[in-house]
């Protein structure tokens, strides 16, 4: 066969092809092909010593330091190999722990695909409790201390109350606690304590009431506006949907990977209160 026979041959242009991968490989991957008894220090690595450097002193490494850098890692590099020729690592729980945790984040790093609409609202629907909207207020408050009136604080509130009917302005007694606050059940609880919360359930909307006690003294409140806890709707949860329903695929990924390399060992859990042969 001639020479431009041979070059149209697709045999010779896939073995061609072939050889070209292996060499682009071989080049990507120099270290990888270094002897057992080699160590190569490469630029990429080079390059993430001086990024650390960097990032720690916020400034580039003189030559001398950059030398110190390889000599450290050639050192670290030296004694891990030698540690595992001697077989150092096993029976270590901690290089046991750690060996794990770099499979977990293996696992851990896949990026699965983006759930459907139809995905989203069925783990919604599945777990409404959980994404159950709390109730929510708008509220204004007037703060009455008992302990500074003593026993003028009732004739004082009701005083107060009749003011604001009237509409003049009232003002109570100095406190850190918030005049006004526009947020969730937790947060109105978070800052007057839960039993003031609950008695805002009942309060009417739109006008001046009270007194409502909290763990603080008396209250008079005006809400402006009250949302009675609701079953979600998804346009109202969906980053907290998505989040949890991607965690959940993730770690049933990460389970039915497990289970499919426990599957390649028998496991045997020796029983310290069985007795000992002949005793």
């Amino acid at each position: 066969m001639t020479l431009r026979g041979l070059a149209r041959e697709p045999l010779v242009h896939f073995l061609l092809l072939g050889a070209l991968l292996f060499v682009l490989y071989g080049w990507l991957n120099r270290q990888g092909f270094a002897a057992p008894d080699e160590i190569l220090v490469s630029q990429q690595q080079i390059a993430g010593l001086v990024m650390q450097f960097e990032r720690v002193w916020q400034r580039t490494p003189t030559a001398t330091e950059r030398q110190a850098l390889i000599d450290s890692w050639v050192r670290d590099e030296v004694y891990y190999r030698e540690a595992l020729a001697m077989g150092l690592e096993r029976d270590d729980p901690v290089v046991r722990r750690r060996m794990s945790q770099k499979i977990q984040f293996i696992l851990d790093s896949g990026d699965p695909a983006a759930p459907t609409d139809a995905e989203l609202q069925q783990w919604l629907d599945d777990h409404a409790d959980k994404y159950r909207l709390e109730p929510a207020y708008a509220l204004q408050q007037i703060y009455f201390d008992p302990a500074r009136r003593g026993e003028t604080t009732g004739s004082d509130v009701a005083a107060a109350l009749r003011a604001l009917e009237g509409g003049r302005a009232v003002t109570g007694d100095s406190t850190m606690l918030p005049a006004r606050l526009d947020g969730s059940a937790t947060e109105v609880a978070r800052a007057f304590g839960t039993e003031f919360e609950s008695a805002l359930r009942t309060v009417p909307v739109g006008s001046w009431q009270g007194p409502v006690e909290s763990g603080f003294g008396l209250h008079l409140v005006r809400l402006e506006k009250r949302e009675d806890g609701r079953v979600a709707q998804l346009a109202d949860v969906r980053g907290a949907v998505e989040r949890d329903l991607l965690h959940a695929k993730a770690q049933a990924a990460n389970d039915a990977y497990y289970e499919n390399l426990r599957s390649k060992y028998a496991v045997r859990v020796e029983d310290e209160l069985q007795p000992a042969p002949g005793g």
